[in-house]
């Protein structure tokens, strides 16, 4: 994977980029001006932390188009899952498409290429993180959790919880509850 930086514009800057990027152990790069080539592809919040590296030296990652539309598409569905008013009922690809103003084919080939899985996929996963977050901090039972997140039914829920966490949610609760005795 390569990133381009801005502002690279002498060997102090390729010196500064490697030592920074070493102290936080991305060691296996090969930098010269104005990029740095990983031998993997990095994470999101790999770059993220990376560019807020960066940003204290006067660098920046200059940022394409791909990855701001994979960006945009996880702030999209953490807004619509924590943050939103709307139905959750709403169709997944059309809510997407008018919210990016692209087509969801496109949208969707983007982020399963680049991040190894579907939007469906990430979208529940953030679902069933909320639904975490509402049974461990809000406190609320399933029941509640199912009707305020417009699950079709509690089972479809619980079958949802089990299946990406391994762990039904009495369980869940049961160990957040040993973790955090105060809470």
């Amino acid at each position: 994977m390569i990133i381009y930086i801005r502002n690279m514009v002498c060997i102090r800057c390729i010196m500064t980029v490697r030592d920074e990027l070493e102290k936080i152990n991305l060691t296996n790069v090969n930098v010269s001006l104005g990029r740095a080539e990983f031998k993997e592809n990095l994470s999101y919040s790999e770059i993220s932390a990376i560019n807020s590296i960066l940003i204290k030296s006067g660098l920046e990652i200059i940022e394409d188009k791909k990855n701001k539309i994979i960006r945009d598409i996880k702030a999209v569905i953490v807004e619509l899952i924590h943050y939103s008013n709307e139905n959750l009922k709403v169709k997944l690809s059309a809510y997407i498409s008018e919210k990016l103003n692209c087509s969801y084919p496109f949208v969707s080939k983007l982020f399963s290429e680049a991040e190894g899985i579907t939007i469906e996929k990430y979208y529940l996963q953030q679902r069933i993180e909320h639904v975490k977050e509402l049974l461990v901090y809000k406190k609320l039972t399933l029941t509640e959790i199912s009707y305020r997140l417009n699950y079709s039914s509690l089972s479809h829920l619980s079958s949802q919880f089990k299946n990406t966490t391994g762990l039904n949610a009495s369980h869940f609760k049961d160990i957040s509850k040993k973790r955090n005795p105060f809470g």
